[in-house]
C-alpha cells in the first residue's frame, strides 16, 4: 500500500504534512469529496493509510487510497475544532464513504402533550412539521432503533393502563413517513406528570410507576413476560439516550431544551471536552 500512496500522492506528501490537529479529505477524480477525516495529529494518522496491511480493519484504509485522485488536509489549532469541522463537513458534503454523522437528518425525536383529556406522543424526525399540534419535543436522539423501541414499549405498555384512541379521533397532523402521532384517554395522573420528565432525562421512574400500576390489570400479568420486557426498553433508552442528552446539556450549562438535529453531534463534541477541562 505504501507503493501506491507515494504513486498517488508523492513519496514525499507526509513530510510535508504538519504534527498537529486537522482534517483531511480524499477526493476523485472530478474532485468529489469521497471521504472526510479528522485528526489529533495528522502526519500520524495519514501514516497509517500509507502502512495499511491486508488485514481487514485496514480494508477501508486501503479502498480510500485506491479510489482517490487527491488528499487535501487542514491544519487547525485544536482536536474540537478539527472534530467540529469534520461533523460540519459531513453534514454539508455527505462523502459517500463516510457514514456516522451524514444523516443527522434523521435523527428522531419525542413528543410530548396532552389535547382535549388526550396523552399525545410522537415520534418523528420532522418535528417541525407538528408545530401546530400542543406537543413539547424532546431530544433530539441519535439511535432511531432505539426510540422506535422506546415509544413502542410506552404505547403498549399505556394500552394496558388506557384506552388508545382511533387515529380518525386525533387531532389533524401531517402523514409523514416513519412518523408516528398516538393518543390516550384515561391515562393516570402519576404517569402522566412523568412522561415529559422521562424523555427530558430529568427523572427516570417512569418504568417502576408503571410496573406497579400494571400489577393491578389482569391482562397485563397475563403477559408479563412481554410488560417485563417493554419496562426494560424503556430504562434502556433513558439509560442510554435521554439521560446522555440531558447530562451534556448540564455540562455546557445549557437549559433543558430540544436539541435540532444539526447540532446534536456538536454538542456531545463540545460537553466531551468541557469535561476532559
Amino acid at each position: 500500500m505504501n507503493e501506491l500512496f507515494d504513486k498517488k500522492f508523492g513519496a514525499d506528501f507526509l513530510n510535508g504534512v504538519p504534527l498537529c490537529p486537522g482534517i483531511y479529505r480524499y477526493l476523485g477524480a472530478l474532485g468529489e469529496v469521497l471521504y472526510v477525516g479528522k485528526a489529533k495529529n495528522l502526519r500520524r494518522r495519514l501514516s497509517n493509510y500509507r502502512l495499511a496491511t491486508r488485514k481487514k480493519r485496514h480494508r477501508k484504509m486501503r479502498t480510500l487510497v485506491r479510489v482517490a485522485t487527491r488528499l487535501e488536509i487542514e491544519p487547525v489549532a485544536t482536536e474540537q475544532e478539527a472534530l467540529l469541522l469534520e461533523g460540519e463537513l459531513i453534514r454539508s458534503l455527505r462523502p459517500p464513504y463516510n457514514v456516522d454523522g451524514a444523516y443527522e437528518f434523521l435523527y428522531p425525536s419525542i413528543g410530548v402533550g396532552s389535547w382535549d383529556k388526550h396523552v399525545l406522543l410522537c415520534a418523528t424526525t420532522q418535528p417541525e412539521r407538528y408545530d401546530e399540534l400542543p406537543l413539547s419535543f424532546y431530544g433530539c436522539f441519535r439511535s432511531r432503533p432505539r426510540v422506535v423501541n422506546a415509544f413502542e414499549a410506552l404505547t403498549e405498555l399505556l394500552s394496558l393502563l388506557g384506552h388508545r384512541e382511533k387515529t380518525s379521533r386525533l387531532p389533524s397532523a401531517p402523514r409523514l413517513r416513519g412518523s408516528r402521532l398516538v393518543g390516550f384517554r384515561q391515562v393516570p395522573a402519576a404517569v402522566q406528570e412523568l412522561i415529559p420528565s422521562f424523555f427530558a432525562g430529568d427523572d427516570g421512574r417512569l418504568p417502576g410507576v408503571l410496573a406497579r400500576l400494571l400489577l393491578a390489570h389482569p391482562r397485563a400479568r397475563r403477559n408479563a413476560a412481554d410488560v417485563q420486557e417493554h419496562l426494560k426498553t424503556l430504562l434502556h433508552f433513558f439509560e442510554t439516550d435521554a439521560a446522555r442528552l440531558r447530562n451534556a446539556l448540564d455540562v455546557l450549562g445549557r437549559p433543558v431544551e430540544h436539541v435540532p438535529r444539526q447540532e446534536r453531534d456538536a454538542l456531545f463534541i463540545r460537553a466531551g471536552f468541557a469535561l476532559q477541562a
